[in-house]
């Protein structure tokens, strides 16, 4: 369950970023306040065969970090703590984990795609998608919020914008759930520390998942290679990076499981950890149901509250000072994102939530730095419609069991979240 209380300051002594369990408890923040006021650049030992991560936990040396691509790599993995060697790096290596001049032209293959100007048609389409989902869910009183509502919807539109079809929707979450809960043993085939995976240690979470989702890619790339189509598939094999290199066939299958991923669980965590925070603050909820005027700017709160990435990784291309300590050339650095959203220093009572929150400058996408969130828009209007369409719905709601979190440092989602509805 979800706590109204801020979190409890750890023992310094006592905080390890790299023990899944206090994630699988949803429950972090008392570690990553310890560091921001005790150690904001901190040495996290790791279990063999990896050898530790510098954490970074303060909002403004995120953000620094974050902007210098140049010393602060993301070439040598950005989403996995796995120390990797050369064959692993080049064959996993998608848009995240590319700097400067490649990964700007991978990024603006699809880039106009998610600009606010390709997004505006997009609404009623939108709005339309999630009508469904809730006439389809809230026809019972008791249900999965997560499979019901928060999975189902993002997926949907990410089937429309890949064009493929509404009955493949079920297989996409499946993949996604294998992949990134490869920590969590409810969700995933072979778990990254077992000796079994070493089988799968050229693919993307080490997930036997990732070959499925290459094939299904493959397929649809043979359907629409040479053809005109306008979904991101046909775009992404058809198109020409501007740098002049050709999408290889390793390019293509970690762009599109990319997609697959990342079109969906950020909004999916977003709008499920939003729904839990607003049983627990009824206030919130009936302020955003008297006035849903107020959605747009709760959204904000929403994407900081839920932080649904906990870090991304970075390694340091050269020995470097901060706050004392040195950070050597090849370290693996860590930047905490879900730590920087509930900075003291930038938030006031940041462990509050407040859908009013203004200025709420949050860093659920990043700040800024060349690997801002290319979704961000598209996964701004979903939460939006459908909290703008869910809000009028609800008459009462309460949870009807515990919810139960992903056992992760890196995704901070939900996996089960049993909830009770009565509709208005």
């Amino acid at each position: 369950m979800t706590t109204h209380q801020p979190a409890a300051t750890v023992d310094l002594a006592e905080v390890d970023l790299a023990d899944l369990e206090a994630f699988a408890a949803g429950d972090p923040w008392g570690q990553f306040r310890t560091l921001r006021r005790e150690a904001p650049v901190f040495w996290n030992p790791e279990p063999a065969p990896n050898s530790g991560f510098w954490a970074i936990t303060r909002y403004e040396d995120i953000v620094a970090i974050e902007r210098d691509d140049v010393t602060f790599s993301s070439e040598v993995g950005a989403t996995s703590l796995e120390e990797l060697d050369d064959e692993q790096l080049e064959i996993r290596k998608s848009m995240l984990e590319t700097d400067g001049a490649r990964h700007w032209a991978l990024r603006r293959l699809l880039q106009r795609d998610f600009s606010h100007r390709s997004l505006a048609g997009f609404e009623t389409f939108l709005r339309g998608l999630i009508a469904t989902t809730l006439d389809n869910a809230l026809a019972r009183e008791n249900f999965d919020f997560v499979d019901e509502i928060s999975a189902d919807f993002p997926i949907r539109v990410l089937a429309q914008l890949l064009g493929v079809p509404e009955a493949d929707t079920d297989q996409l979450i499946e993949w996604g759930n294998r992949m990134v809960g490869n920590t969590d043993p409810d969700l995933t085939d072979v778990l990254p520390d077992s000796a079994e995976s070493d089988k799968y240690r050229l693919l993307p979470f080490r997930s036997p998942a990732a070959l499925e989702v290459f094939a299904y890619g493959d397929r649809l790339a043979r359907e629409r290679r040479g053809g005109s189509g306008e979904d991101l598939v046909s775009k992404l094999v058809n198109g020409s990076p501007e740098d002049g290199i050709p999408l290889s066939e390793n390019d293509f299958h970690n762009y599109f499981l990319l997609l697959v991923v990342a079109g969906n669980e950020t909004t999916r965590q977003a709008i499920s950890h939003a729904m839990n925070a607003l049983i627990d603050h009824p206030d919130q909820l009936a302020l955003l149901q008297e006035k849903p005027e107020l959605i747009p700017q709760a959204v904000e709160e929403f994407l900081r509250w839920a932080s649904p990435i906990y870090h991304f990784r970075r390694t340091a291309t050269r020995d470097v000072e901060l706050h004392g300590k040195t950070i050597r050339t090849g370290d693996k650095v860590v930047l905490w994102f879900a730590s920087g959203n509930r900075d003291e220093d930038v938030f006031d009572s940041p462990e509050r939530f407040q859908v009013t929150r203004n200025p709420n400058d949050h860093m659920t996408f990043g700040k800024g730095g060349p690997h801002f969130c290319l979704g961000n828009a598209l996964a701004r209007m979903e939460v939006r419609i459908m909290f703008e369409q869910l809000l009028p719905r609800i008459a009462t709601v309460e949870r009807a069991g515990d919810v139960e979190f992903v056992r992760s440092n890196f995704i901070r989602g939900i996996k089960r979240f049993p909830i009770r509805i009565t509709t208005a």
